[in-house]
């Protein structure tokens, strides 16, 4: 049992590829970023976890005393770690008081909750009677079913993966999880909140349900149609058979699929070489990417979309939203002016936040991360 105090920082996310593509068997490409969660915890008598957040304002306070726990309100992640690590053998015979720190934007599509989950997760199997040091890979798999399963919610698992890893990711969720790591030579992102609140529920109704209508007709039409194989100059034959925004929705997520099989040819070729990849190509991927997001899923907004053209303006050499999008966050990638593009967005009534590709999920350190109130 680990009697000593644990410290524990996990990254947040931003998804560079596969935007809205998970949730239909496809890839996606994510980075862990240098806005950062904290918790630092140690072992108490009483058998009760206390836990101050004074970001927010808040306080968490329950007993330990009769497991598993019963949640008090949708989302407990506090609870439900708990529950899922009892579940896999984890015992809890004494306390936890601890603090929660953190610099990652609220539902803005960042992955705050997944990274707060893998974080607790860390410490609390630290702090288990039976103390265990568990791989990234299982603590994204504990946060999956502590933030997912446990209430039911939609997702996959990018923001698990990313989070806990670190680096740059590949993976493929169907037919079965398939992860690779890179550590590509990129320079600085500038990440921006729109401080518009995401409308997931919305997006997901019109984008996913509506992609998953488009493929179900057109399997029927043709079997031999996958989203996986299929030519996007093939699809011209179904344009009179679908409506304009149906067809134009396809169009789009085919053409973000090619996007990202461009964007993984380049980073695998610098994470192999350890040289420079082509700052300007991985931009212009980005932007093509966001393009087909906003004219095709259209789930960027009017705020978004300018933060987007100040950004590129004042010298970033691409970007996109980030998310389910209706609000959230932006990004963009800026290696040699991050200041100027950071002031441009925050003309533009943003945050930003200057930052770079980080380490998964770790012991406490002094983040690298620059923020711009």
């Amino acid at each position: 049992m680990n009697k000593q105090p644990v410290s524990v920082s996990t990254p947040g996310r931003i998804c560079l590829f596969g935007e809205h593509q998970d949730y239909l068997g496809l890839p996606v490409i994510a980075a862990a970023i240098s806005c950062r969660i904290q918790i630092a915890a140690e072992r108490i008598d009483q058998p009760a976890v206390r836990l101050r957040l004074p970001d927010i304002g808040r306080q968490e306070q329950f007993s330990l005393t009769d497991l598993p726990l019963t949640y008090q309100h949708d989302r407990d992640y506090f609870r439900s770690a708990i529950n899922v690590l009892t579940r896999a053998g984890f015992r809890f015979s004494h306390g936890i008081d601890g603090e929660v720190r953190g610099q990652i934007p609220i539902n803005a599509g960042t992955s705050s909750s997944s990274a707060l989950l893998v974080t607790w997760l860390n410490v609390l199997s630290q702090l288990a009677d039976n103390a265990d040091e568990l791989t990234p890979k299982r603590l994204a798999e504990l946060a999956y079913m502590a933030e997912v399963l446990e209430f039911g919610e939609p997702g996959g698992m990018m923001d698990h993966y990313s989070t806990a890893v670190g680096g740059v990711i590949y993976l493929e969720s169907k037919p079965t999880i398939y992860l690779e790591a890179y550590k590509p030579n990129l320079g600085t992102f500038v990440l921006g909140d729109s401080g518009e609140p995401k409308d997931t529920i919305g997006i997901l109704g019109r984008v996913k349900y509506g992609m998953l209508r488009i493929v179900k007709q057109l399997t029927a039409l043709n079997p031999a149609f996958s989203l996986h194989t299929t030519d996007i100059a093939s699809i011209a034959k179904y344009k009179n058979l679908l409506s304009k925004d149906d067809y134009i929705l396809l169009k789009g997520n085919l053409a973000n699929r090619d996007i990202l099989r461009k964007a993984l040819a380049l980073i695998q070729a610098s994470d192999q070489s350890a040289t420079s990849l082509d700052d300007g190509q991985l931009g212009q991927l980005l932007t093509d990417h966001h393009a087909n997001l906003r004219d095709a899923q259209r789930i960027s907004t009017p705020k978004i979309d300018r933060m987007l053209d100040a950004a590129l303006t004042a010298g970033a050499l691409g970007g996109k939203i980030n998310g389910s999008g209706g609000g959230g966050c932006m990004f963009v990638y800026a290696p040699d002016n991050a200041e100027s593009v950071a002031e441009a967005i925050q003309r533009e009534g943003g945050r930003a936040y200057i930052v770079s590709v980080d380490e998964g999920t770790t012991p406490f350190y002094q983040s690298s991360l620059v923020g711009k109130s």
